[in-house]
């Protein structure tokens, strides 16, 4: 078990009729419960196939997009947001995708008690909240112990895969990749990768927002040795 928790978000947000009426119908075949503990990939997704993690998937733009594209995936999102749970059942529903599955779900609970260690192919956190303030920083999710955590959780050869839109958390995720003896930086050690990554299929609101308003958009991958 875990020695640290880091709480890392804070709980907002009501969803529309539109995305409630989603949720309602989607959830029970999407959504998975803490309670039920380790998962076992085949059985909650019918098949045999490389599984990925998406923590933190906000509006879920970015992972309708890449499960869309990568049909030969499951996925499993975790979100406390609920409005962006609501947006991704609405997403699932449209494009009938039936490779995804949804937490709400503090991600820490979730490593814990549900992922078995060295089961997943990849791990992916997008844009997580960059807690401006420093008084705040404290509560960032990317953090040394984070990190070890997670990569405990991927299979050798499997993807750790990050991105900020903010330059000074880009620097504290840098070096908590780099602490990590695990990993590999598939950029060159201390590097930012040069180009967008194809698990990032689109450009979301979220991000273009982010361009918009002049910062840049730093990514990183690393793999598990």
């Amino acid at each position: 078990m875990s020695t640290f928790r880091i709480r890392s978000y804070v709980p907002r947000g009501r969803r529309t009729q539109a995305q409630e009426r989603a949720y309602q119908e989607l959830w029970p075949q999407v959504g998975l419960q803490i309670e039920n503990g380790l998962l076992n990939y085949p059985q909650i997704f019918g098949r045999n196939a490389p599984c990925y993690l998406e923590i933190g998937f906000g509006s879920g733009q970015s992972l309708l997009a890449l499960a869309a594209a990568r049909s030969d995936c499951d996925f499993i999102g975790v979100e406390t947001h609920q409005p962006g749970i609501g947006a991704l059942c609405m997403g699932i529903q449209s494009a009938a995708l039936s490779n995804i599955r949804i937490y709400y779900a503090d991600v820490i609970d979730v490593l814990e008690k549900c992922i078995a260690p060295d089961s997943l192919h990849g791990i992916q956190i997008f844009f997580p909240d960059p807690w401006q303030k420093r008084r705040h920083h404290q509560r960032r999710l990317i953090q040394p112990a984070f990190i070890q955590h997670v990569t405990s959780r991927l299979q050798t050869n499997g993807i750790l895969h990050l991105a900020t839109d903010w330059q000074d958390y880009s620097c504290e995720m840098l070096q908590a990749l780099s602490a990590a003896p695990q990993l590999i930086n598939l950029a060159g050690a201390g590097q930012f990768s040069s180009e967008r990554s194809s698990q990032r299929p689109i450009v979301t609101k979220f991000e273009m927002r982010a361009l918009r308003e002049g910062r840049n958009i730093w990514e990183m991958q690393c793999v598990k040795a």
